[in-house]
């Protein structure tokens, strides 16, 4: 699939930076992740796109994750006025009040823990499979959970790219 065919992508090759840094942005809160994707535009697919990503998140240092990962809401209570959270955290939309709460007081415990919020790929899980997940990963150590989030980070903006490149204004 050539750039050509692919109306986002020809389109986000050929933003001015400022704005390709913006759009980067809304798709990775880390200025070094959206720095290295800018730097090698343009992209010929939309694979090339996927592969820059992935190959900056794998660079990331343990403060560029930490800058991705204040971009993110915590679980169970999405950015007000933000569709894009509110989508990929749409598990929760309709959960009971007793998952919500529990939702919230795990979220409290691993942002205790780890220092940040839980981090996951959200789109496509319940709200029961998000708080499975959380109560399995609270008792990593941070190293662990550094990779774990780095992975979940990855698929995120792979998702988020996607859709990028899909839009066609």
């Amino acid at each position: 699939m050539s750039s050509t065919s692919v109306p986002g992508l020809a389109r986000f090759n050929t933003l001015p930076d400022s704005a390709a840094q913006a759009a980067l942005h809304e798709v990775c809160a880390s200025s070094a992740w959206g720095s290295k994707l800018l730097a090698q535009r343009p992209y010929a697919t939309v694979e090339a796109l996927f592969a820059a990503g992935d190959a900056a998140m794998a660079e990331l240092t343990a403060e560029d994750l930490a800058e991705a990962m204040a971009g993110h809401p915590p679980i169970g209570r999405p950015k007000p006025g933000d569709p894009t959270s509110s989508r990929e955290q749409s598990g929760m939309a309709g959960a009971s009040e007793t998952l919500k709460a529990d939702m919230l007081e795990l979220n409290l415990a691993y942002q205790d823990k780890f220092g940040h919020v839980f981090l996951i790929c959200a789109t496509g899980r319940t709200g029961e499979q998000m708080r499975d997940a959380v109560r399995e990963r609270i008792d990593n150590s941070p190293e662990q959970e550094r990779e774990i989030v780095r992975t979940e980070l990855g698929k995120i903006n792979r998702i988020r790219l996607g859709r990028l490149v899909e839009e066609e204004n």
